[in-house]
């Protein structure tokens, strides 16, 4: 069983070894020499009870329980990064740094133009934005290792409290090369024959995508899964296939060599803006909250919701 507490030296250097791809190039990185960086990744396998690194003379490849434990360890040291730092500005009596954690679609889009509309006399002396999936922000916030998440539903968890909900409709992106890019509005009949690119996780939007096409008997040639808006939009200019995303995504991101389509379906997108349960909130972040809300009733269609909604 691994113990209590990992040693922070080792997850340091495998967090390394896997970003960089070599023993070699993490121990430049880290000041340390190769074969320190070696027991390092051998002393925390031995605490862990399994290997996270494959070797193969010069090459290495993390493990299938490696590729999970690297989330986790890069999770931990980013959060040990932000403490450090928030002490180090506690020491100098500097302003507090804002630390938020936003799903890519809104960290791409909502977060910079609300970044922008804080007062230039109170912006916080530094400001870190981490672009990660639902799950981590939550993650962060309740760790405390974030001031501001703002994830997508559902989200339930009791050491968070969830200020407000936003909803936006899905809109359809195709290439401006599609035969649908003639189009003014997609139905769901236009789906058939046609290639869908979507969220993965089937617990938050694409569940409410695979509902919307099982309503209507739809059932598309193939499936492209993509983790990321910007990943959709990319496979849908590449001529991939039919892209349904949330909209608020296209407010941050250029989509050029792309056409838009409403759909005459609605599928909502759901995302909270939430903060640790029972922490004071300093008086920079109320007014960055405010100027996230300000800036989501600019999109096209935005409604505010003050309670979860029910989503299934």
């Amino acid at each position: 069983m691994p113990p209590d507490y990992l040693d922070t030296r080792q997850l340091e250097a495998f967090v390394a070894v896997i970003s960089i791809g070599s023993m070699t190039g993490a121990a430049k990185a880290l000041g340390k020499s190769q074969p320190v960086i070696t027991r390092l990744i051998q002393d925390l396998e031995q605490e862990l009870g399994f290997s996270v690194l494959h070797r193969n003379g010069p090459r290495i490849a993390p493990t299938e329980q490696g590729v999970a434990f690297f989330a986790q360890a890069e999770l931990f040291l980013g959060g040990l990064r932000t403490i450090s730092e928030k002490a180090r500005q506690i020491d100098k009596a500097q302003a507090r740094p804002i630390e938020i954690a936003a799903i890519p679609a809104l960290a791409a889009s909502i977060v910079p133009l609300a970044l922008g509309d804080l007062p230039k006399e109170n912006f916080p002396h530094h400001v870190h934005v981490q672009s990660t999936a639902s799950e981590n922000v939550v993650q962060s916030v309740v760790a405390r290792t974030a001031d501001i998440g703002i994830a997508s539903l559902p989200l339930d968890n009791p050491g968070i409290d969830v200020h407000w909900i936003g909803e936006v409709p899905c809109v359809a992106i195709v290439s401006e090369n599609s035969e649908l890019a003639t189009k003014d509005i997609l139905h769901a009949a236009d789906l058939r024959g046609h290639r869908l690119i979507a969220s993965a996780n089937p617990y938050r939007l694409r569940m409410r995508i695979d509902k919307a096409l099982t309503e209507h008997a739809i059932e598309p040639r193939g499936v492209i899964d993509s983790n990321a808006t910007y990943v959709s939009l990319s496979l849908a200019r590449a001529g991939l296939g039919v892209a349904i995303v949330e909209s608020t995504t296209i407010a941050g991101l250029p989509i050029e060599g792309l056409k838009i389509l409403p759909l005459d379906f609605h599928i909502p997108f759901y995302w909270g803006v939430i903060t640790a349960t029972g922490l004071p909130l300093p008086n920079t972040v109320r007014t960055l909250i405010a100027a996230i809300e300000q800036r989501a009733f600019t999109l096209p269609s935005f409604r505010k919701h003050d309670s979860l909604p029910n989503l299934y």
